[in-house]
């Protein structure tokens, strides 16, 4: 019998203790999707961030290449080679090189996706905190009305008390 006294008393608090609704931020979803959208974008700069690594690692053995490619075309003139031997060791620190300057171009591209997913990354953050704000507002305004409340329902009673005291 008592839950269908309370099923039926739909605008009133279960127990008297409670004075007014709980806050609710109702952009809460959105918060809740703008949170995720900055979670992804994170991991998406981590992700160009380990491609940007792989990248310089290419960039730093197409280096060593280019050097290595250097010294065997220095030692092959200084042992005094033929020419078809000289003309195979320069086609072969020209594709060296080429391949070195596809590596710089190469992170150059990434070092670009880098920056596009920091930029992102910026911006979802911004956005989520935008309503992290308005919702720590929201908050503060609900704390503040339900402190206002709560204040008038005591100097009602203070009042009522006084009153009671002068009667008597």
């Amino acid at each position: 019998m008592p839950v269908e006294l309370l099923k039926s008393r739909r605008g009133r608090a279960m127990t008297r203790n409670v004075e007014s609704p709980s806050f609710t931020f109702r952009l809460e979803r959105v918060r809740s999707l703008r949170e995720r959208a900055e979670e992804a974008a994170r991991e998406e700069l981590a992700r160009e961030l380990s491609h940007r690594v792989r990248g310089e690692a290419l960039l730093r053995q197409a280096t060593s290449a280019v050097s290595a490619a250097r010294d065997t075309g220095r030692d092959t003139v200084i042992r005094g080679a033929s020419g078809a031997d000289l003309l195979a060791v320069q086609a072969w620190m020209e594709r060296v090189e080429r391949r070195r300057l596809d590596a710089v171009a190469d992170l150059d591209q990434r070092d670009a996706g880098v920056a596009r997913s920091r930029a992102a990354l910026t911006e979802a953050a911004r956005d989520r905190e935008v309503l992290e704000r308005l919702k720590r507002k929201r908050q503060a305004d609900h704390d503040a009305e339900a402190l206002r409340r709560a204040q008038i329902v005591l100097d009602e009673v203070a009042l009522t008390v006084h009153r009671r005291g002068s009667a008597a």
